[in-house]
């Protein structure tokens, strides 16, 4: 029936396990849970151990560390079944039927994104940013989503066939940053139907703001290199829609320098105690314009 399968690094997963264990069990449907450890360092391995105690339930760790994307693909080679539901580490499901819901909307040829919640008390301060993104940009209903489906692609929460997720997704052994985007312009590309639900997952390991900001840089140095040029990308995604019309009128230049006067004023406040997205919308334009 189902695989579940979790990459995870240096997070302690077992109360998500056990969670999406016992509703496995209460949907009474054959199932695996499958965790990869991406060679976490070793109090973790010893914390998640326990996962394969319970049943149906397998924890195995990498020689060494080869990326969430590489890890995923280990993990859907590995699967016995053959739909796939993908969860991040970091999360926990909202509904208490949460695998139900899944079970309850399965169609061939055709990918199921649950979405995103972020919980409504702020974090402290120095993960304010990541916080403050996830709330506006990626918090959105199954009938939002659905207006541009293939714009709100999230693999942390994501139901899939396996054969098709091995013909889709990026598998070489060099790690790249945010390929969910890589992963949506393949579907999109395909016209593979999306079915987007309202069955969250809340979203709990937020990285701080340095953290999450050199992540981001490097999403869109990947975003560049693997992206930039692809027929209608600017329908996926709005940094390469705008990056797109200012190389269409020669404004590489003028944009460059645009950005290297204000970076560190934009850059003072995307690492403030009260980031304004745009700002960081606009520093990743610029970014995206003066990486080769």
């Amino acid at each position: 029936m189902i695989s579940i399968l979790i990459p995870t690094y240096n997070y302690s997963i077992l109360a998500l396990i056990k969670k999406v264990h016992h509703q496995c069990l209460e949907a009474q449907i054959p199932f695996e849970i499958i965790c990869l450890d991406d060679h976490s360092d070793n109090q973790y391995h010893i914390e998640n151990q326990a996962i394969s105690t319970l049943s149906n339930c397998i924890y195995n760790v990498n020689q060494s560390n080869i990326g969430r994307t590489g890890t995923r693909q280990r993990l859907a080679e590995q699967a016995k079944y053959d739909w796939l539901l993908f969860l991040d580490a970091d999360v926990i499901p909202v509904s208490s039927v949460f695998i139900q819901h899944y079970i309850n909307v399965i169609q061939p040829n055709t990918v199921v994104f649950g979405g995103y919640r972020y919980e409504k008390k702020q974090p402290e301060s120095s993960k304010i940013l990541r916080y403050k993104y996830g709330k506006e940009r990626e918090e959105k209903s199954a009938e939002f989503r659905s207006k541009k489906p293939y714009q709100y692609v999230f693999s942390g929460n994501m139901m899939i066939q396996k054969k098709m997720f091995l013909e889709l997704n990026y598998d070489e052994k060099e790690k790249f940053y945010g390929m969910d985007i890589y992963f949506s312009y393949q579907l999109f590309s395909r016209k593979i139907p999306i079915h987007h639900i309202d069955n969250a997952i809340f979203h709990l390991g937020l990285e701080n703001n340095e953290i999450f900001f050199e992540k981001s840089l490097q999403s869109v140095i990947s975003r560049k290199r693997f992206l930039s040029d692809k027929i209608d990308i600017e329908q996926l995604n709005p940094l390469l829609s705008h990056y797109k019309k200012i190389k269409k009128y020669r404004l590489i230049l003028v944009t460059k320098i645009i950005f290297n006067i204000f970076e560190q004023f934009l850059k003072r406040n995307i690492l403030s105690k009260n980031p304004n997205l745009f700002y960081f919308d606009l520093y990743r334009l610029g970014y995206i314009c003066s990486v080769k």
